[in-house]
C-alpha cells in the first residue's frame, strides 16, 4: 500500500520555494541596480562643481557631492561617535541648523577626541554631502579637527550575499520537506 502525497502541502511548500527563489533573483538584480548607484556615487565624489543641499526628502541624487549651507541658528549640537581624517577614532560634533526658516539641516562640524561641544554660533558651512542627508564640514569648524572624508566605498553591496540567502532557504525547504515525506511514508 503506497500512501500518496498530501497535496496542500506539496503547494504551499512549492509556493514558498519559489517566491524564495524570486526573491534571490530579485536581489541578482538589486546587486546590477546598487554597483550602478554607487558607480554614479564614485564620479559624483570626483565632481568639482558644488550642488544645492537638499532641505528636503533624502537627497541621495547630491550624496558625496560639494556643496554649501548657511546655518541661521544652531538647535542643537550633539557628540556622535566618528573618525578623524588620520583614521582616529572619536567624536564628531553634529549641528542642527535652523536654515531658510523652518528647516533643519545636520552639520558635522568636526572632529575631537573630546566629547564637550564646540562654540559654534553658526554662519556659512561648505562641505560634502553624507547620507543622512548631512553636510560634512570641510574645511571643519569651531577649532575641531578634519574628519573622515564620505566615501561611496563604505556604502555596502551585499545583494549576492542576500540572494545566496534566498535560494539556500528555498534548497533547505525542498529537503526538509522531502525528508518529511520520507518519514511519513514509512
Amino acid at each position: 500500500m503506497t500512501r500518496r502525497v498530501p497535496i496542500i502541502s506539496t503547494i504551499i511548500v512549492l509556493g514558498a520555494v519559489a517566491t524564495m527563489i524570486g526573491l534571490g533573483v530579485w536581489q541578482l538584480g538589486r546587486m546590477d541596480e546598487k554597483a550602478d548607484l554607487l558607480a554614479r556615487y564614485e564620479a559624483a565624489a570626483k565632481a568639482s562643481a558644488a550642488v544645492a543641499f537638499p532641505i528636503a526628502g533624502d537627497g541621495a541624487a547630491s550624496w558625496f557631492r560639494r556643496s554649501q549651507v548657511s546655518c541661521g541658528k544652531v538647535l542643537s549640537i550633539e557628540a556622535v561617535s566618528g573618525t578623524s581624517l588620520k583614521g582616529q577614532k572619536g567624536w564628531v560634533q553634529r549641528a542642527s541648523c535652523a536654515v531658510n526658516g523652518d528647516a533643519a539641516v545636520l552639520v558635522d562640524l568636526g572632529y575631537s577626541r573630546d566629547i564637550a561641544k564646540p562654540a559654534f554660533t553658526g554662519g556659512i558651512v561648505t562641505g560634502v554631502i553624507a547620507p543622512g542627508p548631512r553636510l560634512v564640514a570641510d574645511p571643519p569648524l569651531a577649532g575641531l579637527q578634519p574628519m573622515a572624508k564620505p566615501d561611496p566605498g563604505d556604502l555596502p553591496n551585499n545583494h549576492l550575499a542576500y540572494a545566496g540567502q534566498w535560494f539556500f532557504f528555498a534548497l533547505t525547504a525542498l529537503i526538509i520537506y522531502v525528508l518529511a515525506l520520507r518519514r511519513r511514508g514509512r
